[in-house]
């Protein structure tokens, strides 16, 4: 139950905050370690970017690889949320004295990082391709025509066979794991240290968003880097037909790059700036 719980509150969501998730990714897409004299600006802000989609592709574009986004949703929370809260029922991330212990918490939250990651990774693949395909006059990065979820799903398998669902699979495990460690244990740390300083004792509620707003601070600022890398791999299908070290080693030199090559305020901004 607990996995059904968190699938469904994960596709839920997705409804609201796939708008921002296409915009991200079209703005992360554009520019591709190209240099910035030979990049085009199609998206100049997140305000600019819903104007322009909006204008170019119709308003409906917004809500573009919904389909897929809720499959994602689930498949994903699911199994994230799912297993660590087991792990939580069981006493698992605790010491001997029953406080969180950070370094349990970490474990935990990370192998279900890992885990959400492989599972949903064939949702992540075709979702980011059909929200990077838009109208030429306003594309960025590879452009997949699929007619929808089904479509991607049917070409992707007979163009790239199953290790097609699998592109950037390292990536994408590895931004998880690190999203994760960061945003439960965090989120877990801080109900604990609110509760025990009389914070919201008597609001759940209050509670819930108050740890949230402190995890959500921290998870942003540490998956930043492997959310540009995951982009790039999802969307332009590199290393379709290489071993899955390969894959591996490719998404870490690829992540190395992005931060390095490109300045920390760059990435912060999700490659606003790569013009």
């Amino acid at each position: 139950m607990d996995f059904v719980i968190g699938g469904l509150a994960g596709a839920g969501a997705t409804i609201f905050t796939n708008p921002m998730d296409v915009v991200k990714t079209r703005m992360q897409l554009q520019g591709e370690l190209r240099a910035r004299t030979d990049a085009t600006t199609r998206y100049r802000g997140i305000f600019h970017a819903l104007y322009v989609i909006a204008r170019a592709d119709g308003a409906l574009a917004l809500q573009k690889g919904l389909a897929p986004a809720m499959v994602l949703g689930f498949t994903m929370n699911s199994v994230r949320l799912g297993m660590y809260h087991v792990a939580e029922v069981n006493g698992w991330t605790k010491n001997k004295n029953g406080d969180i212990s950070i370094e349990k918490a970490i474990f935990w939250s990370s192998v279900s990082g890992v885990m959400s990651g492989v599972t949903g990774n064939p949702a992540s693949v075709v979702k980011t391709r059909i929200q990077a395909a838009a109208h030429p006059s306003i594309a960025v990065g590879r452009q997949h025509r699929y007619k929808g979820m089904f479509d991607g799903i049917v070409t992707i398998y007979k163009t790239e066979g199953l290790r097609g669902f699998f592109a950037g699979v390292s990536a994408t495990c590895t931004r998880l794991a690190i999203g994760s460690a960061a945003q439960l244990t965090t989120f877990s740390k801080a109900k604990e240290e609110l509760l025990s300083h009389g914070f919201f004792t008597n609001t759940p509620l209050g509670l819930a968003f108050g740890a949230s707003a402190v995890s959500g601070v921290v998870v942003a600022l540490a998956i930043c880097p492997f959310d540009v890398t995951t982009e790039y791999l999802l969307s332009r299908g590199y290393f379709e037909d290489a071993p899955l070290t390969l894959s591996f080693w490719a998404s870490i030199v690829c992540g190395v790059i992005v931060v390095c090559i490109e300045t920390p305020l760059d990435v912060a901004n999700t490659r606003l700036y790569n013009q």
